[in-house]
């Protein structure tokens, strides 16, 4: 299995890893790694993954299709590759990592304003989505919503984490806000992600990254509510 570091520390910019496999397509498995692979939304990280003096441009990191235990790190079209057993230091693209780590928590913050079901949801660099299940949301006002985001972030609340069992998760249903991903259960453990003191802003099971505070995130605006069918209503975030 691959150790997922970043869980403990999203901060974690570099680290030594050793190569597991490199599978027929090319792609490098490692016995740890800092890189976050795509999932709940979040895209996969890139970077470098350097070897005996060689760099090798990591273009996104997967979870592997047959054994979710393992960590695949795609490396770019015609890049050298590491050989199993190898050495190897990966290094994070940082500023793109951060900006997803940002705008993740601020998606955050706007579910604990607009208390419905989560349909579906993307994260990116510069901007976010989150659709909710909402019939009518003509009395939402984007740029009062606007204002409540950012009031959030000013307020600079903790971003902090903690684990509790599967079985407390499905004892406590309403913790889970998406409808469509569900949170990583199956190995006995679900982290949460709590906004402010004791989740008092936001508390979920979540498995991607967040920066430590509210005030990291930086000034958002809700750009655009769009109508995505009967139910559905898709709230864009963006950096301003």
């Amino acid at each position: 299995m691959t150790v997922q570091l970043y869980r403990n520390d999203a901060y974690l910019r570099e680290t030594p890893a050793k190569v597991l496999d490199v599978n027929e397509r090319g792609g490098i498995v490692l016995d740890q790694t800092n890189f976050y692979a795509s999932a709940g939304g979040q895209p996969g990280d890139r970077g470098t993954m350097i070897f005996t003096g060689v760099e090798c441009p990591i273009a996104t990191t997967v979870y592997d299709s047959t054994d979710k235990s393992r960590i695949v790190h795609v490396a770019a079209e015609g890049a050298p590759r590491p050989a199993a057993g190898d050495t190897v230091t990966l290094r994070l693209d940082w500023e793109t990592r951060h900006r997803l780590m940002r705008m993740h928590s601020a998606l955050h913050l706007l579910c604990s304003l607009l208390k419905y079901p989560v349909t579906g949801g993307q994260i990116g660099a510069d901007e976010g989505r989150l659709d909710f299940d909402i019939e009518d949301a003509s009395a939402i006002d984007k740029d009062a919503l606007t204002a409540q985001l950012n009031a959030l972030v000013d307020a600079n609340h903790p971003i902090t984490e903690r684990w509790i069992s599967d079985a407390e998760l499905e004892a406590n249903p309403g913790l889970i806000r998406t409808m469509s991903v569900k949170p990583p259960m199956g190995s006995g453990k679900v982290r949460l992600v709590a906004i402010g003191d004791n989740g008092s802003v936001d508390l979920q099971p979540c498995g991607g990254t967040h920066v430590r505070s509210t005030g990291e995130i930086g000034k958002v605006a809700v750009t655009k509510i769009e109508k995505k069918g009967k139910l559905n209503r898709r709230f864009r975030v963006a950096f301003v």
